[in-house]
């Protein structure tokens, strides 16, 4: 019989105690361990065009508009530039497998990805084709989401600056039906706006209960809430068939970003109906943000819903992407709106307020372990960055010790931007970003994968090979 001597006893416990969390972190992601950028990236090279944190972290050009046979004429949009499809936001099917984006050009269509396809030249399947009857004169595709019952939802966010003047082109919302099934140019794209009001379409998200979250990405736009008349439905004919839209509103009043710092406090949902949402939120009394873009869907330490969403032109209004953008969290429970981070947010790596390093908040992502990254839509190769935010004890809110932003990755492509931003919900440890419009015109679809540090190995390694030789000696 072994026997135990005191010193030997709390080694093996202490390495026991170090496996036990080691095995535990693999279920997590390895994306929170980094060391903060201290400044934006130069420029890059094409093949390792992102700047990143950590030397664990690695990226893969998964797919590429010129060189996969997606390619489409540039479209008439001067920002857009290139000959690219300026593909957007990044959503996935439940098994993780597929990722879908639309194309933000002046004729948009839909590309799936399939992840697991090792051969480059076939994994990208246009499933809508840009310009083809089947599109519908869908164009600026941005928002993208899966649904419960296994559509993917796209919208234009195109809306002629708040005033709908045409239901062509005009912030319609659209669902694939057959989006795992379709092949090239078959994809099923129907209109999903006999309940839901046309608005220029970018975050998109669903609750537990299934509530249908989207917003007015204009200037002075809204955020909306659809709750179905058939929560839960099997298909979108149903579940957009009925149901009531609301607007957020403060319950003090109206208010506009545009003359108001900060917006918080108490708010409520207003019914609103009508094919224009935009008036309608108005004449509601809703908020009106400076450019509300993405929206996700957060679940607080406390079990608590929420919605974070960024505001990107903030309180400097000139529809420019260059205002001092907010980020916001609605409590779907305490019904509390709160900003979650702006320019005074603490930069991790200075420990003084980000000022302007941190603008034009756009995109929102949450990686498995529920941290928040946000992404500036900005210029690459300058100031285009994607920013962690480091909410301690999950609260929703960055003001306790040790809280802050920190720059996790940064764009070093000249003329572009990072978008899309998606943590897989199957492996923790990888995930996918755009780098759009870029001169040249060839939009980049990365991959970014996370691996323990070398010493976390070796820790394992070490309480592995002590386990078994105390098992050994005590057999």
């Amino acid at each position: 019989m072994f026997r135990y001597n005191k010193i030997t006893l709390a080694v093996a416990t202490a390495l026991a105690a170090n496996f036990v969390s080691i095995s535990a972190a693999q279920a997590a992601t390895y994306f929170e361990n980094f060391t903060p950028l201290t400044a934006s990236s130069g420029v890059r090279s094409a093949t390792s065009p992102i700047l990143l944190s950590s030397p664990n972290f690695t990226q893969t050009i998964i797919s590429n508009s010129l060189n996969n046979g997606i390619s489409y004429a540039a479209p008439a949009v001067a920002n857009l530039g290139g000959d690219g499809n300026a593909p957007d936001m990044i959503d996935a099917d439940p098994s993780g497998r597929y990722i879908f984006m639309p194309f933000e050009q002046g004729q948009g269509g839909v590309l799936r990805i399939d992840t697991q396809d090792t051969n480059y030249n076939t994994r990208s399947t246009v499933i809508v084709t840009p310009g083809s009857a089947n599109a519908q004169g869908f164009i600026r595709g941005d928002a993208s989401r899966f649904t419960p019952w296994g559509g993917y939802l796209t919208g234009e966010e195109n809306l002629s600056n708040g005033t709908v003047t045409s239901g062509v082109g005009q912030g319609r919302l659209f669902e694939v039906t057959n989006p795992l099934t379709a092949t090239a140019g078959t994809g099923t794209f129907v209109q999903r706006n006999s309940v839901i009001p046309l608005v220029a379409h970018e975050g998109l998200a669903f609750d537990s209960a299934k509530n249908f979250y989207f917003v007015d990405e204009y200037l002075s736009g809204s955020v909306y809430k659809f709750t179905s008349a058939n929560a839960n439905a099997t298909n979108g004919n149903d579940f957009f068939a009925a149901g009531t839209v609301s607007a957020l509103k403060l319950n003090t009043g109206a208010v506009d970003e545009a003359t108001s710092l900060t917006l918080s406090g108490a708010t409520s949902w207003a019914t609103i109906s009508g094919a224009n949402g935009r008036g309608a939120a108005d004449a509601a009394g809703a908020i009106g943000f400076n450019r509300p873009e993405d929206l996700e869907l957060l679940k607080l330490a406390n079990g608590n819903e929420a919605l974070i969403f960024a505001s990107t032109a903030g309180d400097n209004d000139n529809n420019s992407g260059n205002g001092n953008g907010h980020v916001y969290i609605q409590n779907l429970v305490t019904n509390e709106l709160s900003l979650f981070a702006d320019s005074n947010t603490i930069d991790l790596a200075t420990g003084l307020a980000v000022g302007a390093g941190f603008k034009s908040a756009d995109n929102i992502a949450i990686d498995a372990n529920g941290n928040v990254y946000i992404i500036e839509d900005r210029n690459g190769s300058t100031d285009d960055d994607i920013w962690f935010a480091k909410d301690i004890n999950h609260d929703g809110d960055l003001t306790d010790a040790g809280e802050g932003i920190a720059r996790w990755a940064s764009n070093g492509i000249d003329g572009s931007e990072f978008t899309g931003l998606y943590f897989s919900k199957t492996n923790p440890n990888l995930a996918f970003v755009n780098i759009q419009h870029p001169n040249g015109g060839n939009d980049l679809t990365m991959s970014i994968t996370a691996v323990p540090e070398p010493e976390t190995y070796a820790m394992l390694l070490a309480g592995l090979g002590l386990m078994g030789f105390i098992a050994r000696r005590r057999k």
